[in-house]
């Protein structure tokens, strides 16, 4: 009698491996739709709504919250309330975001308004045509429709 011994494939070893990394992740599936993009989606779902509740607070250069807000103070603070880190700028948080286009847009994606190559402004899609932001120096934080066809948008991963 001769003793065989098995050998897993490089296939079922590498499963294994993919496996455990999922596991340790918290992910099950890397396929597009898949928890990977709910989780994001969820996200930023949770930061439309924390940029809606700061709805009244005034604007203030250079202020990121809890109370105050420029621009992109108000993005960088929903963001990080809802789990995800931003950079401060507007230009940064552009640089930084996966851009999508408008025929993708989702509610929670970023809305950069922009001048040639220069983003100067930045707001919370929520949906028709419409974004959560802190505009300027003597206004509040308010839900207003996009007033421009030179506007970028990007998504928070």
């Amino acid at each position: 009698m001769t003793a065989q011994t098995h050998v897993p494939s490089l296939a079922a070893r590498l499963g294994t491996v993919c496996a455990l990394t999922l596991a340790v992740t918290g992910a099950t599936s890397l396929a597009p739709g898949g928890p990977l993009e709910a989780n994001a989606a969820a996200v930023a779902a949770r930061a439309l709504h924390v940029a809606a509740s700061k709805k009244g607070s005034p604007y203030q250069y250079g202020a990121s919250g809890p109370s105050r807000f420029d621009c992109s103070g108000l993005t960088l603070y929903s963001f990080k309330e809802a789990g995800r880190r931003l950079p401060r700028s507007a230009q940064q948080q552009y640089n930084s975001s996966r851009h999508v286009s408008a025929s993708t847009r989702k509610a929670g994606d970023l809305v950069f308004f922009h001048s040639g190559t220069r983003v100067y402004h930045v707001g919370i899609y929520a949906g028709k045509d419409r974004i959560w932001h802190s505009p300027k120096t003597g206004t509040v934080v308010r839900l207003e429709r996009i007033w421009s066809n030179s506007v970028w948008y990007g998504r928070v991963g």
